[in-house]
């Protein structure tokens, strides 16, 4: 059974520092396609950064230069690093899973909350 485990959200104040987790077992997170995504309140889910199971990454415009998806092979782990943090940034952060053959896993979720 997949399970990807989200953590590492919470309140910052705007320009401050997160890193969030994404704990996977029932799969080898270097072998898929890892993704974070948000979901902002009234807003549709969104990509926020990938990075493939050749390491190659994609960030999306609005975080650009502040934030670094990472993973640890050693520890079947995925990361999101986000600096300089805004209080749009604020939205329930997702951890997703792609295989090669399309299929997808997601985490619960975990809420980060940015004040200004």
């Amino acid at each position: 059974q997949v399970q990807l485990v989200e953590s590492g959200g919470g309140l910052v104040q705007a320009g401050g520092s997160l890193r969030l987790s994404c704990a996977a077992s029932g799969i080898i997170v270097k072998r898929y396609a890892m993704g974070w995504y948000r979901q902002a309140p009234g807003k549709e889910r969104e990509l926020v950064a990938t990075i493939s199971s050749g390491g190659g990454t994609y960030y999306a415009d609005s975080v650009k230069g502040r934030v670094t998806i990472s993973r640890d092979n050693d520890k079947n782990t995925l990361y999101l690093q986000m600096n300089a943090l805004k209080p749009e940034d604020t939205a329930v952060y997702y951890c997703k899973a792609t295989s090669w053959l399309g299929s997808q896993y997601w985490g619960q979720g975990t809420q980060v909350t940015v004040s200004s």
